[in-house]
This record gives structure tokens, C-alpha cells and sequence, in this order.
């Protein structure tokens, strides 16, 4: 199979605050958008908010979604800085394991976002 495109789908109950969150809190461009489905370019392809998901007022545990959104930086002191000042409230700032760091934040709908600075040795670097 030779893949065009890898393209990640979540599904939200709380659309507009989620789609705004994406949008304008993590700053990711906006590919399109139609009544239930807003896409967004990431550097791997695209992430796609579409209604029909489950909404939680805090993170939701794995059984409920066992996805976690992990967006790798440079400097995460200096991503979570940069998230704060735009209103961003973080679940845990910095969080240090033996492959790098990540701090740890939700989206609208509870679903778990990691902001990760890796190491060569974590299993997700890439070369």
C-alpha cells in the first residue's frame, strides 16, 4: 500500500469550542471546513475535528479514549510558555522520563494532549 496521506479523525461533542481550541490555542492551520468538520494541517498529514464524539469536563480515562494527541517541539519550556499566554492551562507543566519530557493538557472535549521534547532514545524520534 503506498499511503498519499495519514490523516487522524476525532470525534468531538463539543465542536465550535474544540475547533476554536485547535485553531486558535495551538495556532494549526485550518485545511477546510464543512457543517460538521473542520480539517487542520499538521506536519504529518492532517487532523480532522468532526462532531459525534463524547465530551468530558475533565481528561477522559483511557477506556473511554485510549488516544493521546502528541505533538513534538524543540524546546518544551518554551512551547508551554508560548500555549499559556494563550489561555492554555496545563494538567501537568513538565513531566521527565528517561526518552525526554512532556507536559500534558486537554482539550475542550477531555481528550488528552501531550507537547513532548524527545530524546534520540525515545522510540518516536525521528531521524
Amino acid at each position: 500500500m503506498k499511503v498519499q496521506e495519514f490523516g487522524l479523525i476525532l470525534f468531538v461533542d463539543n465542536y465550535n469550542a474544540c475547533v476554536n481550541f485547535y485553531q486558535h490555542k495551538l495556532k494549526i492551520n485550518k485545511r477546510s471546513e464543512k457543517e460538521d468538520l473542520t480539517t487542520f494541517d499538521i506536519s504529518t498529514g492532517y487532523l480532522m475535528i468532526e462532531k459525534g464524539g463524547v465530551r468530558s469536563k475533565k481528561e477522559k480515562r483511557r477506556d473511554q479514549n485510549p488516544t493521546v494527541l502528541r505533538f513534538d517541539v524543540v524546546s518544551l519550556e518554551r512551547a508551554v510558555n508560548e500555549l499559556k499566554s494563550r489561555g492554555v492551562e496545563f494538567i501537568e507543566d513538565r513531566l521527565d522520563f528517561d526518552w525526554g519530557k512532556i507536559a500534558v493538557c486537554v482539550d475542550p472535549d477531555g481528550n488528552r494532549i501531550e507537547i513532548g521534547e524527545v530524546k534520540q532514545a525515545c522510540a518516536s524520534y525521528k531521524k
